[in-house]
């Protein structure tokens, strides 16, 4: 069986051990009437689960983990001598060859015999590997079945036991997550610490030119590596872009909060918070063949030279893109400022425009400012519109009519094609991932202390 089979049986097991356990503790409770059962029959329930279940799903793990080595090292040991006194890279190039024989992958070249044997005995090996854990896991589910089935009493405390596997996977999950994130930024630091042996620092992080030569590791000339042009062209976006999205998405919020009908709030917030959901490839698609050409043709009409693909272009539709970012956030902002205070500045004669101007936005303003640079986050970490909208020519310039280009599409086109990753052109990508992660944090933290340090507590 295969592993997604596998855990689909797990499943169903899962429900009927479940089921199993309800009954059972029911039963329990009516032939001891005179004793009170500890836990409720969910809890029981659950208990037979997770004792049909878990154990069966480690030696699913496990069995995955080190099958496949076990499974290799005896393929290896049936392979011809001179094949296993090969070094250790050929001997990995040979036993992946003959693992796509036995999957029926295609090879380059005809296979030898040998390898036609070797890949039977893969097969063999495979289908015997499967039968035995398919066999094992039944078993054990069956054992943990059989013992919490019976092991369901009065005074079991099911409960306790849940919770504690409960909070167990919790943490579980919390330490991956952590691990993960500081995965991330170890190999991103490590591979910029690598580049960094190449360019100097300096160099990077001042330089005023990007033309890096897509060369060997070993040539003279790697290039220039400058990422104020590419730090310049992501500034300038994420700020027409936030030039376009606060205002609209402040005045929606203030409409959808204070003027707009219940009903009405209630279907357009739905309506506009879908923007967000929108693909990122949709938005780039509409900026190159609607709204690029649209303000090339308007700034023909004013007088003006505006690339189709350029900074304007990108950061129009970027901020369309964030209005919910900022409408959504700051309404529910809006919306938590207590009645009491818009009572009170009407009833000292203040019309409902001056309330929401000097009472009102004022207390929501903590919360709206820490939105806006949430969408200012969202929007310098934004990729496929400005690879298609952008124009992709990474100058340093402050006019938003030319084509420019920004970290993150550099990012993809740094790490695109056939490259030596030991060489500067595909190690400046980390370079540049970590500035944008460490732009980015810091955004977060700030809207994190603005937040914290000025919201308004109201009883």
């Amino acid at each position: 069986m295969s592993n997604l089979t596998l855990i689909v049986c797990l499943l169903v097991v899962m429900a009927m051990a479940y089921q199993l356990g309800m009954v059972r503790s029911r039963k329990v409770a009516t032939i001891n009437p005179v004793q009170r059962m500890h836990s409720r029959p969910q809890h029981y329930g659950m208990m037979v689960a997770l004792w049909a279940v878990l154990p069966a799903f480690f030696i699913l793990v496990i069995w995955n983990l080190l099958a496949p080595d076990v499974i290799a090292a005896l393929v290896q040991q049936s392979l011809p001598p001179e094949i296993q006194s090969q070094d250790a890279q050929a001997v990995a190039v040979t036993l992946r060859r003959i693992a796509n024989l036995a999957a029926n992958f295609g090879i380059v070249a005809e296979a030898a015999d040998w390898e036609l044997a070797a890949a039977a005995y893969m097969q063999q090996l495979q289908h015997s590997s499967g039968l035995m854990l398919t066999a094992l896991m039944a078993a054990i589910a069956a054992a943990g079945l059989t013992f919490s089935y019976f092991k369901i009493a009065p005074q079991r405390r099911a409960r306790h036991q849940v919770e504690r596997v409960v909070k167990a996977v919790l943490v579980i999950c919390s330490t991956i997550a952590i691990l993960t994130t500081i995965g991330i930024v170890l190999s991103m630091v490590t591979e910029t610490l690598k580049f960094f042996s190449f360019i100097k620092p300096t160099d990077f992080f001042f330089g005023t030119t990007w033309n890096p030569r897509f060369s060997t590791t070993g040539a003279t000339d790697q290039g220039s590596f400058g990422l104020l042009p590419l730090l310049s062209g992501t500034m300038m976006i994420a700020v027409i872009a936030l030039l376009v999205a606060i205002p609209l998405g402040l005045m929606v919020a203030i409409y959808l909060a204070e003027y707009a009908p219940a009903k009405l709030r209630n279907t357009v917030k739905p309506v506009i918070e879908v923007l967000a959901g929108i693909p990122t490839i949709v938005y780039g698609f509409f900026a190159l063949v609607t709204v690029g050409p649209f303000l090339s043709d308007l700034g023909q009409t004013l007088g003006l030279t505006i690339r189709a693909t350029s900074a304007l272009t990108a950061g129009v539709v970027m901020g369309i893109m964030i209005i919910p970012f900022i409408s959504s956030l700051s309404d529910d902002i809006i919306t938590q400022v207590p009645k009491a205070l818009r009572d009170g500045s009407l009833g000292l004669g203040a019309t409902k425009s001056e309330t929401i101007r000097k009472v009102v936005l004022p207390a929501a303003l903590p919360g709206i400012v820490g939105a806006v640079l949430l969408a200012a986050s969202r929007a310098i970490g934004e990729t496929m519109i400005v690879v298609l909208a952008a124009g992709n020519a990474p100058a340093l310039t402050a006019n938003p009519f030319e084509a420019v280009s920004t970290v993150t599409v550099t990012i993809v086109n740094q790490l695109t094609g056939d490259n030596d990753f030991a060489s500067p052109q595909s190690l400046v990508a980390f370079a540049l991932g970590l500035t944008l992660f460490v732009i980015t944090l810091l955004l977060n933290i700030i809207a994190l202390v603005i937040v914290r340090k000025y919201r308004e507590q109201y009883e």
